[in-house]
């Protein structure tokens, strides 16, 4: 039984990995492709982005996989022969914690290591990037406007560096409007500005007053565009890119860096753990929600829709239990409700499942005369 959970928990992961990072790889594509990065980046952010999308994944392909075999078994009369020769549910059940085990494994080193690093890493490029002049300034082909009033437009970069046909017009200033055009231009760092090099060119300034304008021919002229762009906004790190053991002990200067709270920060470490047991729970809630109730020949599709209405009140309790925890220091312990809730579903279910006449009526004995 815990070689068919770990077969088909491979399989629901990948699809349902692959449905997340579609989705994700196609915001990323729409982001970075439209702003002119390469293939190369845009692959290394989905890859970077992989261990929160499988964060979502696994703990539904736990449960999906444990519904699956629990209920293959169930179908074939698998279940039936193995309790018949004394096998209790809570004994059967031993593969499937067996198997939680090892999604809540996979979880905590996923929340307590990969996500924490990979998150942090995509942060660094995304301000790389965004200080990245030739990513938000040069795009061939497109009129940019990279602040308002400046309007900046390339035919064609070469693959040295070269701009031709560059055209640039600023309005920034409202009595007069400036316009330059050249055949060739390049990009010249000179330590913290750049300047962009315009050769054999032209000027163009109208006054907006009198409306006169004024042409001027230039052999080169060096225009400074560090003023055009934004610079990021710097600040430090999220909670999600801090190690769980500093999480646990949120410091004054912890706090002053993410902007959260100490209570906030404590319940994100705990909910790292909760997260990962989380992962044992959807498993066992899906296998003990399939062995109530008696065979039918219709399936166990009331059992299945149960199971699914059941991880859905965990998680609901998860969302409330974090939110208290969020409020006050003292109340970490509310982090680990939906745990907790979980593990009493199963053991009610595990119980009726071994008291199938729990909840019948018993029809009573004749009297003996």
């Amino acid at each position: 039984m815990l070689s068919q959970l770990m077969v088909l928990f491979g399989f629901f992961s990948l699809v349902l990995v692959l449905i997340y990072w579609i989705n994700r790889a196609v915001s990323l594509f729409d982001q970075l492709i439209a702003d002119g990065q390469s293939a190369a980046v845009f692959l290394e952010f989905t890859a970077l982005s992989l261990p929160s999308v499988m964060r979502l994944a696994l703990p539904l392909a736990a449960f999906a996989a444990a519904v699956y075999v629990t209920n293959r078994m169930s179908t074939e009369s698998e279940l039936t022969v193995v309790q018949a020769t004394g096998y209790s549910p809570v004994r059967l059940a031993r593969p499937v914690l067996y198997f939680g085990l090892i999604v809540a494994l996979m979880m905590s080193i996923l929340l307590h290591f990969l996500i924490p690093l990979s998150t942090a890493r995509l942060a660094e490029r995304e301000v790389e990037i965004s200080q990245n002049i030739s990513s938000r300034f040069l795009t061939e082909g497109r009129f940019l406007e990279p602040v308002n009033g400046v309007t900046f437009y390339i035919r064609e970069i070469t693959p040295s560096g070269e701009l031709r046909d560059v055209f640039l017009s600023d309005n920034r200033n409202p009595d007069e409007q400036v316009t330059y055009t050249a055949a060739k231009a390049f990009l010249v760092r000179e330590g913290a500005t750049t300047q962009l090099v315009m050769i054999d060119g032209m000027v163009q300034t109208l006054l907006t007053q009198d409306q006169r304008l004024f042409r001027t021919s230039f052999d080169d002229f060096a225009f400074s565009v560090s003023n055009l762009m934004t610079e990021p906004r710097t600040r430090g790190r999220r909670e999600n890119v801090v190690p769980t053991w500093e999480l646990l002990n949120p410091t004054q200067a912890l706090q002053d860096e993410t902007r959260r709270t100490a209570a906030y920060l404590l319940a994100s470490a705990n909910d790292r753990f909760s997260q990962s047991i989380l992962g044992a729970v959807a498993a066992l809630l899906g296998y003990a929600a399939l062995m109530v109730g008696s065979y039918s020949r219709f399936g166990v599709w009331k059992q299945i829709i149960g199971a699914i209405f059941l991880i859905i009140v965990v998680k609901a309790v998860e969302t409330a239990g974090l939110r208290v925890a969020r409020s006050d220091t003292q109340l970490w312990f509310v982090a680990y409700l939906q745990c907790v809730v979980g593990f009493v579903m199963v053991w009610c279910l595990l119980y009726w499942a071994g008291h199938p006449y729990l909840f019948k009526r018993r029809i009573p004995e004749a009297p003996t005369p």
